[in-house]
């Protein structure tokens, strides 16, 4: 499964709510702070990390999607 910055996104915002953040109104910033975490954290997973593979036909290093 490829890793999804909105979901990623979803699943922050959740957390967020659960430790009492406010999420919604006209003040409220959590959405844009998600975002830009979920991006972050996505961009840099697949900047970088790789999957370690041992044996069999697809033994190697393998970029993480």
């Amino acid at each position: 499964m490829a890793l999804s910055k909105s979901s990623l996104k979803d699943r922050i915002i959740t957390e967020l709510k659960g430790q009492g953040f406010t999420t919604t109104g006209s003040h409220a910033k959590a959405d844009e702070l998600a975002t830009a975490i979920a991006n972050a954290v996505v961009d840099e997973i697949q900047a970088n990390a790789k999957a370690n593979v041992a044996s069999g036909s697809s033994a190697g290093s393998w970029p993480i999607q």
